[in-house]
């Protein structure tokens, strides 16, 4: 299918490199710059946090001061901001309201204010800036965005019919579900707050506005919302589509916190990655023990709770530990204390680390993703760009992208167990650190992983139709008749 090169407006609450606590930062970082080299102008919105506007790497420049308002009570001013990076246009919304997230990790501890505060000012900003640049497409991410499609159906102005809206559910676990009261914060119709609309088991819920309100959505699993979902599905607005990750910035070829650059045909340079990474932890370069990585948020979805349960028994294993993440308090300090009284096999780094998660990827051997559900993923992907095997659950994305290696026909990109047990996940470490010994096979896996294609490049162009088909309905107003007058 062509696509005519399209104008598109991407708001997320976190962008790597400016900003980053989860996947989505990798998303909104690089889809958009793989959108921009196949012709098409995106630029990204999000909210202007202290640790973006203080760190003069970015240079963001003031280029427009907004009165939003949101209801009778509340009006507020904000500032737009913009930087320029290579292949990509980043608006950033300067307010009171993030002043709290001083770090990345605070991002989303925010008031929930801060972010209708966020979804109303896009709105503003899109009818003050019209006559310099009007996007036909505005694509929200989770839920901090999701109010944005909501006002721009809602809100009276002509400009908006005809801006199409796409909405992509990254993680259906985390809705922004609150209190009721905090509706009337909106400034949005009374009517808006029923069955039908945002109210959900008499709570506010952001994410149901964002399903409701766009053209076209991606999500992954149920968590209530099923029957919204399957609706949504037979009326043909629910898509999904994997994510792929930026070659730019994840790649051991050019990769700068490395200790030597190699790739799929000359995969040499990864020895020197891994002993560089067992030295960096205090141990000794040892070639015959499996180094196991783990970069992750650290929650139940996560898989957390499997690995707490075996992680003495995993030791037992000729195995050692590099773990990275923040998250829970309960496994920040079982990860504090392994690390404590394991440390010729454990090394735990809490909080995030850019150029440590680099070097981890790079220099394990095996990556641990044994997550409870995970609707795409990125880690996965990631570590077979470095040749790094990952050991999943076969769940979501990770069931997509990873096959299981089958030892009799040499098939396969990782290890893959089903049974969300303790008892499986150790069974499929146990599988990877026995395969590992047969060097000659491990080396043929390690390259057949590094070779495979999860660039931007495929997802961009799924999204490009995705784009095409949102603009088409908006244009013919076929959401009009299919959703009904709000």
């Amino acid at each position: 299918m062509s696509v005519e090169p399209m104008r598109i407006l991407f708001a997320a609450a976190e962008m790597a490199p400016l900003a980053k606590v989860g996947g989505l930062a990798d998303v909104a970082g690089a889809l958009p710059k793989a959108l921009n080299a196949r012709g098409h102008d995106v630029r990204v919105i999000l909210p202007a946090y202290p640790m973006i506007l203080e760190d003069h790497r970015w240079h963001a420049e003031p280029l427009l001061e907004l009165t939003v308002p949101l209801h009778a009570n509340w009006q507020e001013r904000a500032t737009l901001y913009q930087i320029r990076l290579p292949q990509l246009t980043v608006y950033l919304l300067g307010s009171h309201w993030f002043d709290g997230a001083t770090e990345s990790t605070r991002i989303y501890t925010v008031e929930p204010r801060a972010y209708i505060f966020f979804c109303r000012a896009v709105a503003t900003f899109l009818e003050r800036y019209a006559t310099h640049w009007q996007p036909q497409i505005v694509h929200c991410n989770d839920w901090h965005t999701a109010l944005i499609p909501v006002y721009l159906r809602t809100m009276p102005s002509s400009l908006f019919a005809s801006i199409a809206t796409v909405f992509t559910i990254h993680n259906l676990a985390y809705q922004g579900i609150f209190e009721a009261s905090l509706f009337a914060q909106t400034g949005l119709p009374h009517h808006l707050f029923t069955a039908d609309g945002l109210e959900f088991y008499g709570r506010l819920n952001f994410m149901k506005g964002g399903l409701l309100f766009s053209e076209i959505q991606t999500p992954e699993y149920g968590e209530r919302l099923e029957g919204l979902l399957r609706t949504l599905a037979e009326q043909q607005r629910l898509s999904g589509i994997l994510n792929g990750i930026d070659y730019d910035e994840w790649n051991p070829q050019t990769d700068p916190y490395i200790a030597a650059h190699y790739h799929a045909e000359d995969p040499s340079g990864k020895a020197i990655c891994k002993s560089a990474l067992q030295q960096a932890c205090g141990w000794p370069p040892d070639p015959q023990r499996a180094v196991i990585g783990l970069v992750s948020r650290l929650t139940d979805q996560k898989g957390l709770d499997l690995l707490k349960a075996i992680g003495a028994k995993i030791l037992q294993l000729p195995v050692q530990l590099v773990l990275l993440g923040t998250g829970d308090p309960n496994y920040e300090r079982f990860l504090r204390l392994m690390h404590k009284r394991h440390r010729s096999k454990v090394h735990a780094t809490l909080g995030f680390d850019n150029a440590w998660a680099h070097q981890i990827y790079a220099g394990a051997d095996m990556f641990l993703m044994p997550s409870r559900f995970e609707p795409c993923g990125l880690g996965q992907l990631i570590s077979l760009r470095y040749g790094t095997i990952p050991i999943v659950r076969h769940t979501g994305g990770l069931a997509d992208t990873i096959i299981d290696y089958d030892l009799s026909e040499g098939d396969g990109n990782g290890f893959a167990f089903r049974d969300y047990k303790p008892t499986a996940l150790y069974d499929a470490i146990e599988r990877a650190v026995n395969r590992f010994s047969d060097r000659a096979r491990w080396q043929t896996l390690m390259q057949h992983a590094m070779r495979q294609d999860w660039s931007w490049r495929r997802s961009a162009q799924e999204y490009e139709t995705l784009y095409a088909r949102a603009w088409q309905s908006i244009r013919s107003s076929e959401w009009r008749a299919a959703s009904g007058e709000w």
